[in-house]
């Protein structure tokens, strides 16, 4: 700052071009406004600058000059208490506004102190209205907190805030801005004279409020200009140090680009008072008046306490909101959550859920990519979803959103149609496993409070930038875009795509169990094929049997390469939860007569007793059911009473096959046959008669069993163990050639 006898620091003819609006050091504007005059102290209590008006308006006993003690300027002395107060109280060069009333010449004055960057500033402002009034004012605001925070939704709490607001400050005008995740504003409520315009429902763009003065409004969150037509009043002063930081200040100079804003909306004198929730700017109660206005300090900052209880109170009820919303999501992933613990396939449990986890976060529809194969829920078609997958990244781990057409890549803009909102989860990046909830495009009619953009003009010092002359209603139809994500769908999607990627890894350390196990499962069902082997290669050496049993050997030898290949199937068994198969025409009854051939060559001490018709064409996988047949009769002499007959018969019940395989025992426990036909169950890990069992055998089986759309159950008829394998017949096959059931 300059001495008085210099000009001042900052003239107000400096202009605001399209160069340096964005940068405008609005926070050091170098003067301010004439309602009130300044001082400036440094930690020492010495004078480093004022106001031009100070020595008038404060009736100064020595004129202002760089060095004076404050003591030494005759100032009131409830100001010199104040100052006094506030260099006690600075901390690492700041201190909290204190204010105290006093007289000067007569007329009532509000004093203001503040420390900020190592400066103390003092400031003196006029009070027009007297005690009394402001007492009322104030008393007023006290008296509507309570009835602020009783308010049942955002809404009718703000409507309820311009109201009171403006019934305690007189403005002509009181609206509520709401801002919104872009920053832009929307005026949600009102309370204004008749004869002034409704603006609300009226949009107002970003741009609106720079981010300079953003960041005074969260700073400073009350601003009044008592008249928008004043004349600002520089500051002056010792030329050492760095400009006054005035953001804390409440006599603030204003950008000339705020004043004529408010000129083409026709108004004499504003006061913003700032919502702010968790350090953000979240609304804004904006005052007009059409003449000048002053409102006292202390009425103001009773309006600021009434903006911290409403911001607090629209905290609580947006709280309260987004938890009975999370409610709902948290139950509806639990039921999928729940369903994955018992399938372990999305693929199985989606189609069941898909309604409920699209309403929950606000998606039209569903799109399940897993291994190359697609699932969609809703309008849209698989080609588009394919394409839609084809551009998110591969073997993510993480959330991608998008909210509008240029969003996504410009190749496929063209073929987006109405689906323009999407949010995927990658649920198993190895597996490249996506999960899309996608929004459809919400074309909306935007209602502007005045073309939203700033003009150009030339005049007397040259190309400036300056506010739309025009606040009349301007209507602009929004295309390609939907509603922004909002942040609590985004926490809940989060926690979706943790339990997904726990079952995901879950049935991948399965996966790889399985795999690890595969060859002691191998040894488990070639043992009676290589004991068959064995046997006959013994008798061959005494025998002169030898085309029977060479046939027996080259038989058993086919059928143990073929279970190689077969049991290694259960890796994808797990990964794909399907069971591959070829069906062709095949006779049934002499698969079982060739299967149990083999049982009585591998085991020549147990009788075996077979009941088949002469004939039984069906479409199964022949080397399947074979799987299936040889793992029965496997369990029938490894846990069957020793040496008693086993039974196997096939005959037909209605439209079924039923194959049986008895053995005599004592029935299975009850807790044993509930786990009967689980992978790696313990009666299988445990069985001294079985001990290279691995619990797998009869998992494969009902999973070849289900491949053939048949089932597969246990029960017990004394003194039988009984295992009936059902398959479904086809019309063409006839039943005359089978005993009744």
């Amino acid at each position: 700052m300059d001495h008085p006898s210099s000009t001042p620091a900052r003239p107000a003819a400096v202009p605001v071009t399209l160069a340096n609006c964005a940068d405008e050091a609005i926070h050091l504007p170098g003067q301010i406004q004439p309602h009130g005059a300044l001082l400036v102290f440094d930690l020492d209590g010495l004078l480093t600058g004022w106001s031009g008006n100070a020595a008038s308006l404060l009736q100064l006993c020595v004129p202002p000059s760089p060095g004076l003690p404050h003591a030494a300027l005759g100032l009131p002395a409830e100001a010199a208490t104040l100052v006094q107060a506030c260099l006690q109280e600075i901390s690492e060069g700041e201190a909290a506004p204190m204010m105290a009333a006093t007289h000067v010449d007569g007329l009532r004055v509000d004093c203001i102190v503040h420390a900020h960057l190592g400066r103390v500033l003092l400031e003196f402002e006029r009070c027009v209205q007297p005690p009394p009034e402001v007492t009322r004012q104030v008393l007023m605001a006290q008296q509507m907190y309570d009835r602020l925070k009783r308010q049942k939704d955002i809404t009718a709490l703000l409507q309820f805030a311009v109201e009171q607001v403006r019934a305690m400050t007189g403005f002509d005008r009181v609206m509520a801005y709401r801002f919104r995740p872009d920053d832009s504003g929307e005026v949600v409520a009102e309370a204004r004279l008749d004869s002034w315009p409704p603006y609300l429902g009226q949009r107002y763009p970003a741009s609106d409020i720079p981010a300079q003065a953003r960041r005074l409004y969260i700073i400073n969150t009350v601003r009044l200009i008592p008249d928008v037509n004043y004349a600002a009043v520089p500051m002056f002063g010792s030329a050492a140090g760095a400009a006054l930081d005035m953001s804390h200040g409440v006599l603030r100079s204003v950008s000339p680009v705020h004043v004529e804003y408010l000129q083409n909306m026709g108004v004499a004198a504003s006061m913003s008072i700032s919502i702010l929730i968790n350090d953000r700017l979240w609304g804004m109660l904006a005052c007009h008046h059409g003449n000048a206005r002053h409102v006292p300090y202390a009425v103001r900052m009773a309006c600021d306490v009434l903006a911290q209880v409403l911001a607090s109170t629209a905290q609580v009820l947006d709280s309260r909101a987004q938890s009975a919303h999370l409610a709902t999501t948290a139950a509806v992933c639990e039921q999928i959550t729940a369903a994955l613990l018992v399938e372990e396939d999305l693929a199985s449990v989606l189609p069941r859920h898909a309604t409920a986890l699209a309403d929950t976060f606000g998606a039209q529809a569903l799109v399940l990519a897993q291994h190359g194969k697609l699932q969609c829920h809703g309008d849209i078609s698989p080609e588009l979803a394919a394409a839609m997958v084809a551009t998110l990244p591969q073997h993510s781990d993480k959330i991608v959103q998008r909210c509008a057409r240029e969003d996504w890549p410009p190749a496929i803009h063209a073929a987006l149609g109405k689906w323009v909102g999407l949010l995927a989860l990658s649920f198993n990046p190895a597996g490249n496993g996506w999960l899309l909830l996608l929004r459809t495009e919400q074309i909306e009619n935007v209602r502007w409070g005045g073309k939203p953009e700033k003009i150009l003009k030339v005049g007397p010092l040259g190309a400036r930038l300056t506010p739309r002359g025009s606040f009349s209603l301007w209507s602009e139809t929004v295309h390609g875009r939907c509603e922004p994500w909002e942040s609590w769908r985004l926490d809940a999607a989060i926690g979706l795509l943790a339990e997904l990627h726990r079952v995901s890894l879950f049935a991948q350390v399965e996966a790889d169990r399985v795999r690890a196990l595969l060859l002691a499962m191998l040894g488990h069902d070639l043992r009676d094929p290589l004991h068959a082997i064995q046997m006959a290669a013994t008798i061959l050496q005494l025998d002169e049997r030898q085309q029977t049993l060479a046939r027996r050997i080259q038989s058993s030898s086919a059928r143990m390469q073929r279970l190689i290949s077969q049991v290694t199937d259960l890796s994808q068994l797990r990964s794909s939860n399907a069971m591959p198969t070829q069906l062709r025409s095949v006779d049934l009854a002499a698969l079982l007569a060739d299967l149990v051939d083999e049982s009585r060559t591998a085991h020549p001490g147990v009788e075996h007793l077979l009941e088949l018709p002469a004939r039984c064409m069906a479409m199964v996988d022949a080397d399947r059911i074979a799987q299936v047949i040889s793992n029965l009769l496997g369990n029938a002499l490894h846990h069957g009473a020793c040496l008693r007959p086993l039974q196997v018969a096939l005959v037909r019940q209605q439209d079924n096959l039923v194959i049986s395989v008895r053995n005599e025992g004592p029935p299975i426990s009850m807790l044993a046959a509930g786990t009967l036909f689980d992978p790696f169950k313990a009666a299988g890990l445990h069985n001294v008669r079985n001990p290279g069992g691995m619990g797998l055998g009869l998992y494969i089986v009902q999973e070849i069993v289900k491949a053939h759309r048949g089932t597969i159950t246990y029960h017990y008829e004394a003194p039988h163990v009984v295992f009936s394998v059902v398959l479904p017949v086809a019309a063409q096959d006839a039943p005359a050639r089978l005993p009744a059931g």
